[in-house]
């Protein structure tokens, strides 16, 4: 894996934190607001492609990574939008091309960081990215008293009380754990509140370095509610599930085009951060726009 020494220049080391498209949003971003970003990216996916990779080989699923990845470099470049393509028919059917691509460089050199390197090199990427762990995790989640196991199955679950990983203290690449230290602000979200965002933050290893850092904390909101995973549920209702899994925001950035705030200023009072409430998106409310959001963070990283 690449090593933080390469950042020689003067720009701000951000941290970012999650899994696929919420996570390769902010890395857009904050490749737009000219910092250097490196991202910490969930391995928990047991779903499509990747959870098909995992099952077969054993590895870090590949997906989540590979957006990152396209995040960080040139949109306009023919391999970006190679490393992006998914096959539609045959035995192939389902998987990316990337995805592919960095299965057989980590077969090839038995090192799946070196494959993540490799391909970031190809692609000219801006940044750094690291695994949030060595090896796969499963998420573990209770809701109603009863568990479920499995990225997949939690996305389809409503009244998650508490997430947490098997196994519970995985081992998070030295890299990841230096950025955190380094950083001069950790962002975390959009992206799926269970299945994404708490999926990193609740490694007892990263959750114990934020809380070591001097960066800012810094929470992006989903734009809206989503099925089943976070049914009803409003800003406030977000930030106090972060807070009950240990991770105590500086500053939220919202947009309650389509999402309630809830008591989100009674609640950011009470924890001491600040809210941003902005425009995020285009007006579909889907999709944060990542000028916006660069604009966002700028103004409080």
């Amino acid at each position: 894996m690449l090593k933080l020494t390469e950042n020689e220049d003067d720009r701000p080391l951000v941290v970012a934190l999650g899994g696929g498209h919420g996570l390769a949003s902010s890395l857009k971003s904050l490749v737009l607001a000219k910092v250097f970003p490196v991202g910490i990216v969930s391995v928990a996916d047991d779903g499509g492609s990747s959870g098909r990779l995992r099952a077969d080989f054993g590895f870090l699923p590949p997906g989540d990574l590979r957006k990152c990845l396209i995040a960080l470099a040139d949109s306009d470049s023919l391999w970006s939008s190679a490393i992006d393509y998914r096959f539609s028919q045959g035995d192939l059917a389902g998987h990316s091309l990337g995805n592919l691509i960095i299965s057989g460089l980590t077969e090839v050199s038995g090192d799946f960081s070196r494959a993540i390197s490799e391909v970031a090199h190809l692609l000219g990427s801006k940044g750094l990215l690291f695994p949030s762990s060595v090896s796969p995790v499963t998420l573990v989640a209770t809701a109603g008293g009863k568990e479920v196991r499995g990225q997949v199955q939690i996305m389809h679950t409503r009244g998650i009380e508490r997430l947490k990983v098997f196994p519970e203290d995985p081992e998070v690449p030295e890299g990841a754990l230096d950025a955190i230290a380094r950083a001069s602000a950790i962002v975390v979200g959009p992206g799926s509140l269970f299945t994404s965002v708490l999926a990193v933050l609740c490694y007892p290893k990263i959750r114990d370095a934020i809380s070591r850092s001097s960066g800012k904390r810094i929470y992006v909101s989903n734009l809206r509610p989503q099925m089943e995973e976070t049914m009803g549920m409003t800003v406030a209702d977000h930030i106090a599930a972060l807070v009950e899994h240990g991770f105590y925001p500086d500053v939220v950035v919202s947009d309650d085009s389509h999402i309630a705030l809830g008591d989100t200023n009674e609640l950011c009072v009470s924890i001491g951060c600040e809210l941003v409430n902005v425009i995020l998106s285009d007006g579909s409310g889907n999709i944060h726009n990542p000028e916006l959001l660069s604009i966002a963070l700028q103004t409080v990283i």
